[in-house]
């Protein structure tokens, strides 16, 4: 497994991958397009014996003391092996770089396993989106991050202090994620 950058080449895998996850919802290619090129855009990719299996996508605006994740995504075939943990750490370390304090995202909320995976890394729901995933009238959950408590928590990790508990389970099918 090779986890690095996304280039405006990995686009068409991508949006291959963007289309099989998220059949009723995807992004274009054009909106996709300018998420790579961003500067404030930091995109990763996993790769499997060559081909892509995950994306991921945090928006930082740097100096910005917030930052989205705009996406993960990982191949259904891939799904349940930490993929999707690794993604997030990736987008979350880049977000301490850049001196983000809060992370913010919305989950579906018929997606347990997304949810889940926030959850265990210290999201904590905010507020919702009614119907907001469409045409399929899904509410989406907005979730936040202390940044400085992850890191905190990591630290604490490291050193065998871990009190988030153990990382719940659930079902490897949800839609695109983990």
């Amino acid at each position: 497994m090779t986890t690095r950058a996304a280039t405006p080449a990995d686009l068409d895998a991508i949006m291959a991958l963007e289309h099989a996850s998220f059949p009723t919802d995807a992004w274009s290619p054009a909106m996709m397009r300018e998420e790579l090129s961003s500067p404030h855009g930091f995109y990763v990719v996993v790769e499997e014996a060559g081909r892509l299996v995950g994306y991921a996508g945090l928006r930082a605006v740097r100096g910005a003391r917030d930052a989205d994740i705009q996406t993960i995504t990982i191949s259904e075939s891939a799904r349940g092996r930490g993929r999707g943990r690794a993604l997030l750490g990736t987008l979350l370390d880049e977000a301490v770089g850049r001196g983000v304090h809060d992370v913010f995202l919305e989950v579906r909320a018929d997606n347990p396993v997304a949810q889940a995976l926030y959850a265990s890394e210290g999201f904590a729901e905010v507020g919702r989106r009614p119907r907001y995933y469409q045409p399929d009238d899904v509410d989406a959950i907005v979730m936040q991050l202390d940044l400085r408590g992850w890191v905190a928590r990591r630290g604490d990790a490291a050193t065998g202090d871990d009190a988030r508990g153990p990382i719940p389970a659930g079902p490897t099918d949800g839609k695109g994620w983990c």
